[in-house]
């Protein structure tokens, strides 16, 4: 006799890409088992193969629209190493503004387009409505002052590559162009408007998590390790640095030369999902899980690099004390931090003469058959490495992408709120948006692991225990 029923949510709204969620209840309606499905397969690592390393700055940031700034600075990176480089600091600090450009873009696309339609109109909200269109028409003002933040991002990431769209910027060695005092100037006027739209947005979810306190400590709120790049005071490093892991309670387990990455970082299969499953080998699968990405990266901090920012994170870590470093809703809130943060260091790095300097690039051929490129893209640590032969042409390629290092910790999330939230057999659309919604926390990418097309569809079924059909709901 059948004893479950299965419910259906393909593919997930609001977040980049396609995956869904398969919730599977017992005969009295309670959540064995949730699991969250990417449903598409990549080739990037396997189509590289025999191109000459110089390319793989533009090919491979063709992953994403959303962060291919990560992917180009990550590509970058391995050919400087397989060049055997250091490159000019003016070259580097470009590179970091246009990091810089990236997250403030890519944050302020998450909070404002996609997480804010939960904040401000409700789980339970009328889908039709649950967007940014809705948000938009009861929040016009702050709608706009999100459409401009993530376009000032942008414009950061156009004035250095051409484009605010797979812009032709870092390649092996340096970067391809210098950046004008005019380009320069203008950049400077924008940053009052930023910096208020970025506090308004804080204040939002500041005011959000206290008037939801009790369902922040339940929601997804569980023990993992955490990792990501710091500097040499501790300090989260989008760009370089040590890559340091965390016990859930602060304790550092491990920092090591992200080059040595397949020590510690093993890759696991599932059958039902096309998207690896990382672990932290010394404790096996799934054991070893960690959690990458802005949460991550102030758990694993011991203080911010900019004045505003760290004012901010030191009352997150007041916040998450006693136990709820794990409250994964606290993703929303460390994205502004580290949106402040950006923010700051972009206008460090522009305010500096340096930045304008056109000593950028250092030219040669390969010394190295093999280069590990790393960084923090916004959603998380993302790491390029390379092996190529004599001439130069590419022979192996490994990507592991931040929606890949969550991969375990999201579907721990969506188990987690399922069985928060459905009983009985009981199943309402809102409840369903709520598991969507831990998914949404980590702002996952799912074109950097999965590549498709078409038309974005819901669609919810839910069978009863003899198999059959009860109820089918169709989002649009």
């Amino acid at each position: 006799m059948i004893t479950t029923r299965k419910i259906t949510l393909n593919p997930i709204t609001r977040l980049e890409g396609h995956g869904k969620v398969t919730i599977h209840l017992d005969a009295a309606g309670e959540v064995q088992e949730a699991r969250f499905h990417i449903t598409q397969f990549r080739g990037y690592e396997r189509f590289c193969y025999g191109r000459p390393f110089e390319e793989m700055p533009i090919i491979t940031q063709r992953i994403c629209g959303i962060c291919p700034v990560s992917h180009q600075l990550a590509s970058a990176k391995a050919c400087d190493a397989i060049l055997g480089v250091d490159i000019p600091p003016a070259a580097k600090a470009l590179r970091v503004l246009e990091h810089m450009g990236q997250y403030i873009q890519s944050h302020a696309l998450h909070f404002f387009y996609l997480a804010s339609p939960d904040l401000l109109l409700g789980w339970d909200a009328d889908p039709a409505e649950r967007n940014v269109v809705g948000v938009i028409g009861k929040y016009p003002e702050l709608a706009m002052k999100g459409i401009r933040m993530r376009k000032f991002g942008q414009e950061i990431i156009k004035a250095l590559g051409g484009k605010k769209v797979h812009p032709a910027f870092a390649v092996a060695g340096g970067v391809t162009n210098s950046l004008s005092e005019t380009d320069r100037s203008k950049l400077l006027e924008g940053f009052p408007e930023a910096y208020a739209t970025c506090h308004a947005g804080i204040e939002l979810i500041r005011n959000w998590l206290q008037d939801h306190w009790e369902e922040v400590k339940r929601f997804a709120n569980f023990s993992s390790h955490y990792a990501g790049l710091v500097d040499s005071n501790g300090c989260p490093d989008m760009y370089d640095g040590k890559l340091r892991l965390t016990r859930h309670d602060g304790k550092v387990i491990k920092e090591f030369d992200p080059a040595d990455y397949l020590a510690f970082i093993g890759e696991h299969v599932e059958p039902w999902s096309y998207l690896k499953f990382p672990f932290f080998k010394p404790q096996g699968y799934p054991k070893g899980c960690y959690r990458v990405g802005p949460l991550a990266r102030l758990n694993i901090a011991d203080s911010m690099s900019t004045p505003k920012a760290d004012e901010e994170f030191q009352y997150f870590r007041k916040l998450s004390e006693n136990g709820l470093h794990g409250c994964t809703l606290l993703y929303h809130y460390a994205r502004l931090i580290e949106a402040l943060n950006c923010l700051e260091r972009a206008e460090q790095l522009l305010r500096d003469d340096r930045i304008c300097s056109r000593d950028i690039r250092y030219t040669g051929q390969p010394v190295n058959e093999e280069g590990v490129g790393v960084v923090e893209a916004p959603r998380g640590t993302l790491i390029h490495h390379y092996q190529v032969d004599s001439y130069g042409a590419i022979r192996n390629v490994n990507l592991i992408v931040a929606t890949g290092h969550n991969n375990i910790a999201m579907n721990r999330s969506v188990q987690l709120v399922a069985q928060e939230y459905i009983h009985n057999g009981r199943v309402q659309e809102g409840l369903l948006n709520r598991v969507e919604g831990a998914i949404r926390c980590y702002d996952p990418c799912l074109s950097c692991s999965t590549h498709a097309f078409g038309q974005m569809l819901l669609g919810i079924q839910i069978y009863g225990a003899d198999g059959g059909l009860l109820a089918e709901m169709r989002r649009e």
